[in-house]
């Protein structure tokens, strides 16, 4: 008997999961973004579809409406966008070359009955990890981020799985393999592993480049993209932000995008991985 209301309690919580979801749409969220990025285009969040009690997100820390870089008319050369229609959340990268001075943000959109109700944005530029804002968009202007065939694609929780296998890998375990694909590029702030546009070429990283925790992940996920974007921080509650993009074809990695906010104005230095025993 308690099995049966257990089992009937998941039950009623997931209809009513996918019920409060019923409403959100990939054309919703597109619109959304459509108007965060005019917003961030003119300087203006009254060009935005904001609900009047958004809740504002910059560098992983909370702000107002009036600080955020939102605010500050920007020359954009080049934005793109992932919708998570399940979670009703977006990720868009956001390039800008021109103006004096060259950005690259990663900012999410939470949207409920087409308003946003939360904006959280990385904004990366000089002296942030490997910054370099002409090489992002060359190299991001190049590559296929358009809606895979059916047949290329992968469920939600592969991709999730796809972002944490690579975090762990590549900062902890050598024992996790991740879904390196060839060819892959992955592309660092301003390095880009596949300058020379060669099909053979591998995004794969040898071994563990330390041991750091990678806490506090979330995720945007576009089942339709093959993408995952996972928010993240390294090494403690208060370390440096973090945004991971992750493109799937065929559940194996084609490209990895990563912006890296650092909050402390020194050089960042990773930790050195213990010599194998």
């Amino acid at each position: 008997m308690v099995r049966a209301l257990v089992s009937m309690m998941i039950l009623l919580s997931s209809t009513a999961l996918v019920r409060a979801q019923a409403g959100c749409t990939r054309s919703m969220l597109q619109a959304a973004t459509d108007s965060y990025i005019a917003a961030q285009t003119a300087g203006d969040l009254s060009k935005m579809s904001l609900d009047p009690k958004a809740k504002f997100i910059e560098n992983m820390s909370d702000t107002t409406k009036e600080k955020g870089l939102w605010n500050t008319a920007l020359p954009i050369a080049l934005h793109h966008s992932i919708y998570d229609v399940g979670r009703c959340k977006t990720f868009s990268e956001v390039i800008v070359t021109e103006g004096g001075h060259p950005y690259v943000i990663g900012t999410r959109l939470t949207v409920k009955d087409g308003k946003v109700t939360e904006i959280d944005s990385l904004v990366t530029d000089e002296g942030d990890w490997l910054f370099n804002a002409q090489i992002y968009l060359k190299y991001s202007s190049a590559e296929d981020w358009s809606v895979l065939p059916v047949d290329d694609r992968v469920t939600r929780q592969d991709l999730i799985d796809a972002g944490n296998q690579y975090f762990d890998f590549v900062f902890m375990d050598k024992g996790i393999r991740p879904p390196w694909g060839t060819p892959c590029a992955r592309l660092e702030g301003g390095v880009y592993t596949d300058t020379k546009n060669e099909k053979t070429d591998k995004c794969q990283i040898d071994k563990p480049l330390g041991n750091m925790y990678i806490i506090n992940r979330s995720y945007v996920v576009d089942e339709e993209m093959g993408a995952v974007n996972v928010f993240c921080r390294f090494g403690s509650a208060t370390g440096m932000p973090d945004s991971h993009l992750f493109r799937l074809v065929n559940g194996r990695y084609r490209w990895i995008h990563t912006l890296s906010v650092n909050l402390t104005g020194k050089p960042v230095v990773l930790p050195k991985a213990k010599p194998e025993k």
